[in-house]
């Protein structure tokens, strides 16, 4: 009986120290729970509540007529066929190229060191700053256009011509794959060596490796890297802007559309857009996990 009553007490006493302790954890995580429902989930509700009224000033239901609306809105389609088109390119070069240097540095080239920390400069410096240097050399007088008109050639005014587009994809690439890198050079220092070891003993060449056993355990970091390229995709209006402005002819992307409505206090418009964006931004991310879950699923 004795004993009985001495382990009743011992398991009350753990579990009244179970309580505290996530009382404790509860006490200390609040702060970054308030956090997140004040300037997270409280915002997408109202952004939510906008989408399906007429104006603030009204808030008469709709339900869907915004987005019947913003789907035929102009403005609304040349800015998503612009960022779209600039993701689609953008995204996979800057995974691709990236995996690419990463491969190219785990081989022990020279100057290893010296070449990661080249390629991780572009995230230290200023996005004003990049603006700046970029203006200088695709400006319609600028750096490039001097030298086609030393050689003979016509210089153009890249920036506001489909070239601008060319001209923004080399400025995301040159600013991020740097960052992409080094998750790749992580993700092969982790690799198992003893299944790449056995693949040689079996004769396996260097193409059938990377192929079909380094791909196979980089496919996390494939995916995390995609989901982190895309969503730095949608925040190149930053550089977009300070290099053209509110409405750019060729490099309409869809946060100028959204900053040009806001700014217009036209909060369905910019609600109705957000809401298709993040639905779109959800099945994108959904179809690479699926994608990922069928390459990766057999690798331990």
């Amino acid at each position: 009986m004795k004993f009985k009553k001495t382990r009743n007490i011992s398991a009350g006493k753990g579990r009244t120290l179970k309580s505290a302790e996530r009382i404790t954890e509860f006490t200390f995580l609040s702060p970054s729970i308030i956090g997140v429902l004040f300037f997270f989930v409280l915002p997408f509700f109202v952004v939510v509540y906008y989408s399906v009224i007429d104006n603030p000033i009204n808030h008469e239901f709709v339900f869907m007529d915004n987005f019947s609306s913003i789907i035929h809105n102009e403005a609304f389609l040349l800015a998503s066929k612009n960022t779209a088109l600039f993701s689609v390119i953008a995204v996979p070069l800057a995974v691709v190229l990236s995996l690419l240097l990463a491969i190219l540095l785990d081989s022990g080239i020279m100057f290893r060191s010296r070449l990661r920390a080249a390629f991780l400069c572009p995230l230290m410096v200023p996005t004003a700053s990049v603006v700046l240097v970029w203006q200088v050399i695709f400006h319609k007088h600028g750096t490039i256009n001097q030298l086609l008109e030393a050689f003979g050639a016509e210089g153009t005014d890249w920036l506001k011509t489909p070239l601008g587009m060319t001209v923004i994809i080399l400025m995301f690439l040159w600013k991020n794959l740097g960052y992409n890198m080094i998750l790749f050079l992580a993700a092969l220092s982790n690799m198992p060596g003893d299944i790449l070891e056995v693949a040689t003993l079996e004769g396996a060449g260097s193409v059938y490796k990377f192929f079909h056993i380094k791909l196979r355990y980089l496919s996390p970091t494939i995916l995390f890297v995609t989901v982190l390229s895309l969503i730095n995709s949608f925040k190149i209006f930053r550089e977009v802007y300070l290099l053209t402005g509110d409405y750019p002819d060729a490099l309409y992307m869809i946060q100028h559309f959204m900053n040009n409505t806001f700014s217009l206090l036209e909060y369905q418009k910019l609600s109705s857009s957000a809401i298709i964006m993040s639905a779109v931004m959800v099945v994108v991310i959904a179809i690479l996990f699926i994608a990922e879950y069928w390459f990766g699923k057999d690798v331990e």
